[in-house]
């Protein structure tokens, strides 16, 4: 799977609210990151294919670290990835 393009250079700490649903920005071109704001739907990226939001209920309200450099492997979370 082809990951976007960084908004970010860490992760960034959220305060999420239990029941609540969360559109993760997948594509890195959100101008409200780290969620998303439509912006993968157009134009194309370079290869061709859209991207998609990536939706996050939180089971109870506490402070989360999403990805903003959109090359994390657990979805819509960071897992340290800006450091490689």
């Amino acid at each position: 799977m082809s990951k976007g393009q960084r908004a970010g250079n860490g992760p960034m700490a959220i305060e999420v609210e239990k029941g609540k649903s969360y559109y993760w920005c997948a594509c890195g071109r959100s101008k409200k990151q780290p969620f998303c704001d439509g912006s993968h739907t157009s134009p194309l990226n370079d290869e061709g294919t859209k991207f998609t939001p990536f939706a996050y209920k939180a089971e109870e309200t506490k402070k989360m670290f999403f990805c903003a450099c959109k090359q994390t492997n657990n979805q819509p979370f960071c897992d340290g990835s800006h450091n490689k």
